[in-house]
C-alpha cells in the first residue's frame, strides 16, 4: 500500500466483490489487506463509498457484530437497511440477523 488513496482503492476493490445477499466487516477487509489492526481506516475508506455512481456496495459492510454503523453516511438513516433487505438480508434494530450465515470473508472467498 502506498498512501491513503491506494489503501482506499484497495478497500473499494474488495467491497465491490461482496456478493448480493452477503455482508462483510471492516475488520475482515482489513485482514484481507494484511493490516488487521486497520478496521477504522477501512471505515474511513467506506465513508467515501456510499455514492451509488461509484458502484461500491457500501451497504454490505458492517461492524463485527453485524451492526449498521455506517448507516448515517447514506441519503437517509434507513437507506442502508433498505438496500440490505432488498437483497434478502434481514435487519432488526440496525443489526443483520443470521449474521454468521450471510457473512462473506474475503480471506477465504476471494
Amino acid at each position: 500500500m502506498h498512501g491513503t488513496n491506494s489503501f482506499y482503492e484497495q478497500v473499494h476493490q474488495i467491497a465491490r466483490l461482496i456478493p448480493k445477499g452477503r455482508v462483510t466487516t471492516y475488520g475482515a477487509i482489513a485482514r484481507a489487506l494484511g493490516v488487521a489492526r486497520s478496521s477504522r481506516m477501512v471505515g474511513s475508506a467506506m465513508i467515501h463509498a456510499h455514492d451509488p455512481r461509484l458502484g461500491i456496495p457500501g451497504h454490505r459492510v458492517v461492524n463485527s457484530k453485524g451492526l449498521l454503523t455506517g448507516k448515517h453516511h447514506f441519503d437517509s438513516p434507513t437507506k442502508m437497511q433498505q438496500l440490505l433487505e432488498a437483497e434478502g438480508i434481514t435487519v432488526k434494530n440496525d443489526q443483520v440477523q443470521s449474521f454468521p450465515e450471510v457473512f462473506w470473508d474475503p480471506l477465504t472467498e476471494i
